[in-house]
Protein backbone atom coordinates (compact mmCIF):
# COMPACT_ATOMS: atom_id res chain seq x y z
CA UNK A 1 0.00 0.00 0.00
CA UNK A 2 1.51 3.11 -1.20
CA UNK A 3 1.84 5.64 1.88
CA UNK A 4 0.03 9.64 0.81
CA UNK A 5 2.00 12.17 1.63
CA UNK A 6 0.20 15.62 1.98
CA UNK A 7 1.65 18.39 -1.05
CA UNK A 8 4.15 21.00 0.50
CA UNK A 9 2.42 24.26 0.87
CA UNK A 10 4.89 26.85 -0.64
CA UNK A 11 4.24 30.32 1.61
CA UNK A 12 3.90 33.35 -0.01
CA UNK A 13 4.91 36.90 1.42
CA UNK A 14 4.60 40.25 -0.19
CA UNK A 15 7.66 42.50 0.62
CA UNK A 16 8.97 46.24 0.17
CA UNK A 17 11.99 47.90 -0.07
CA UNK A 18 14.59 45.01 0.82
CA UNK A 19 16.70 42.26 -0.36
CA UNK A 20 15.89 38.59 -0.91
CA UNK A 21 19.09 38.57 1.59
CA UNK A 22 16.60 39.32 4.17
CA UNK A 23 14.12 37.97 3.03
CA UNK A 24 16.19 34.42 3.44
CA UNK A 25 17.30 35.33 6.87
CA UNK A 26 13.92 36.39 7.86
CA UNK A 27 12.05 33.30 6.94
CA UNK A 28 14.35 30.27 5.93
CA UNK A 29 16.71 31.64 8.74
CA UNK A 30 19.97 31.36 6.34
CA UNK A 31 20.95 34.22 4.15
CA UNK A 32 22.84 32.53 1.59
CA UNK A 33 19.40 30.98 0.81
CA UNK A 34 18.52 34.11 -0.86
CA UNK A 35 18.92 31.74 -4.16
CA UNK A 36 16.47 29.29 -3.89
CA UNK A 37 14.19 32.06 -3.44
CA UNK A 38 15.01 33.81 -6.49
CA UNK A 39 14.58 30.86 -8.74
CA UNK A 40 11.42 30.26 -7.53
CA UNK A 41 10.28 33.27 -8.47
CA UNK A 42 12.37 33.53 -11.54
CA UNK A 43 14.40 36.35 -10.23
CA UNK A 44 18.35 37.03 -10.84
CA UNK A 45 18.53 40.76 -9.07
CA UNK A 46 18.53 39.94 -4.76
CA UNK A 47 17.30 43.93 -4.50
CA UNK A 48 13.26 44.14 -4.46
CA UNK A 49 12.86 47.45 -5.64
CA UNK A 50 9.60 48.54 -5.06
CA UNK A 51 6.78 45.79 -3.43
CA UNK A 52 7.07 41.95 -4.57
CA UNK A 53 5.01 38.88 -3.88
CA UNK A 54 7.10 36.39 -3.17
CA UNK A 55 6.71 32.48 -2.99
CA UNK A 56 9.30 31.35 -0.61
CA UNK A 57 10.55 27.39 -0.52
CA UNK A 58 9.95 25.06 2.39
CA UNK A 59 12.63 25.58 5.09
CA UNK A 60 15.75 23.44 4.51
CA UNK A 61 18.42 24.11 6.92
CA UNK A 62 20.96 22.21 5.06
CA UNK A 63 19.84 23.69 1.28
CA UNK A 64 22.03 26.22 1.96
CA UNK A 65 24.78 26.60 -0.74
CA UNK A 66 26.70 30.10 -0.24
CA UNK A 67 24.37 31.51 -1.77
CA UNK A 68 25.68 31.14 -5.47
CA UNK A 69 23.10 31.52 -8.14
CA UNK A 70 22.15 28.20 -10.16
CA UNK A 71 23.93 25.39 -7.87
Amino acid sequence: MASLQSPVRLQVVTVSGTTLFAVASQYLGDATQWNRIAKLNGLVDPTIAGTATLQLPAVNASAGNGGILGL
